[in-house]
């Protein structure tokens, strides 16, 4: 479980590095796309957060600027990777309260599972944003990755 893990950070790392050039060099970058990456940096950052037992430093809906996105990439993937290296036991619970309040308790490997799925789900709606926008998406399926 833990390779497969490994893999699928690699490959949402490689992703959100992608965006991060690709933002960089698009002059007028949309508003509702900034919004949304900053949202898949965000809960990447929380979930980190409610693993370690730590504040976040973010809410949700937070929107950062451009050139503060690699550096949070940079620190979500380190963290995570940190955390899979030195946990033996993915199926054990984690506490956590949601920003509603709202207290629950979800295996380490669904939470690290979620992370993925999460940012896959927010990236499709990032490129067809930025479609709608006369920009190009790049093409960030997993076999094409992994090509």
């Amino acid at each position: 479980m833990e390779s497969h893990l490994n893999q699928l950070f690699d490959y949402n790392f490689y992703c959100n590095k992608e965006l991060i050039l690709q933002a960089k060099d698009v002059v007028d970058y949309p508003e509702s796309c900034k919004r949304l990456f900053s949202h898949i940096l965000n809960v990447h950052h929380l979930w980190n957060a409610a693993i370690l037992g730590e504040a976040s430093e973010y809410t949700q809906w937070q929107i950062h600027a451009i050139e503060d996105w690699e550096d949070i990439h940079y620190n979500n993937q380190r963290t995570t990777f940190e955390l899979l290296r030195n946990t033996e036991d993915l199926s054990k619970r984690i506490n956590y309260t949601t920003e509603k309040g709202n207290t629950y308790t979800t295996e380490y490997k669904d939470v690290l599972f979620h992370i993925i799925n999460h940012s896959t789900h927010h990236r499709g709606q990032l490129l067809v944003e930025l479609r709608k926008h006369n920009v190009e998406p790049l093409e960030l399926d997993y076999i094409i990755y992994k090509r």
